[in-house]
């Protein structure tokens, strides 16, 4: 399942498992048709795949969309939390509903996700003819987890929280054999700004952070 795969690096993700050999759940909140129009390629290419609606941070429409996943493929062997949004203000002038809907969005989908994978991963167990893991949850966050971003305190926040999270429910669920990483993208040319394999079964518990440098520059953020 990946979350926000009807645009940008989600849809690329959904693709990439497809390619793979994957069923692929696309999620959507709007885009209907760039959804159905991915799910068409897919399957055009010999692969499988289905889009369904949901709001990532509301409860109800998780545990719905989780359900339909279930009767179309049975179960779920790799989540993906991609799903963010941005709504950019002065601190001062930030509005309370551009602060939670980011934080709800960008943070508490991701809980919200990655709670009903994990349900699943120890209810299934591990299933080795498909994975050494019982279960993989990767969480995309942003360079900004690590790097402040003025005018976007909300966004930053909710990546700050990301990681932490993510490295806090590795802890937990290593000893049963689900794997949680994040990644971590600098700008990427996606509408919010204009691979994981058994190769990969001894990492866990860390961000691979994707940005040609961008955390190494030393004067990012700008003085007044």
């Amino acid at each position: 399942m990946v979350t926000g795969a009807n645009s940008g690096i989600g849809e690329a993700v959904a693709r990439a498992l497809a390619s793979e050999g994957a069923n692929v759940v696309i999620n959507y909140v709007s885009g209907e048709e760039k959804a159905q129009q991915i799910v068409s390629e897919i399957k055009e290419c010999g692969g499988n795949a289905i889009a369904i609606n949901a709001d990532i941070s509301k409860e109800e429409e998780v545990k719905a969309m989780f359900s339909k996943m279930f009767e179309a493929f049975g179960t779920i062997d790799i989540m993906v939390n991609n799903a963010g949004m941005q709504k950019d203000a002065d601190f001062i002038h930030m509005s309370m509903e551009d602060w939670q809907k980011v934080i709800d969005v960008n943070l508490t989908g991701q809980f919200l996700y990655s709670r009903e994978a994990a349900k699943e991963f120890i209810k299934r167990g591990v299933v080795k003819s498909r994975s050494l893991a019982a279960g993989k949850i990767i969480c995309i966050s942003s360079v900004h987890e690590v790097i402040p971003l003025a005018r976007h305190c909300n966004y930053a926040a909710s990546k700050g929280g990301v990681m932490l999270f993510m490295k806090s429910i590795a802890q937990e669920l290593a000893p049963k054999k689900i794997r949680v990483n994040s990644i971590a993208p600098g700008a990427i040319k996606t509408p919010i700004n204009t691979g994981a394999s058994d190769e990969s079964d001894y990492i866990n518990g860390t961000t691979i952070v994707v940005d040609g440098g961008m955390t190494l520059y030393p004067g990012f953020a700008t003085g007044g």
